[in-house]
């Protein structure tokens, strides 16, 4: 599984970020993670609202901090 955080570095995406390998570890769900910061590399996968959640290329979430809830049905899918 390939997840994208798409974030500049606020507290929201640091936040996201946080919470979305907090479910990796419960989950032990295999999953590389890459933070995108790069404002150019952000809006080329369309989006715009930051923090963004993109897993396996499907944008799962835009703007906003992701539920943990929310984001454990993603991977567990």
């Amino acid at each position: 599984m390939e997840i994208k955080i798409l974030g500049p570095g606020c507290a929201k995406c640091n936040k996201t970020e946080k919470l979305v390998r907090e479910v990796i570890d419960e989950t032990g769900v295999d999953a590389d993670i890459e933070k995108v910061s790069d404002m150019m590399k952000i809006a080329s996968y369309g989006v715009f609202g930051t923090p963004s959640v993109i897993i396996d290329n499907e944008v799962k979430c835009t703007g906003k901090v992701p539920k943990k809830s929310d984001i454990k049905a993603w991977l567990t899918k």
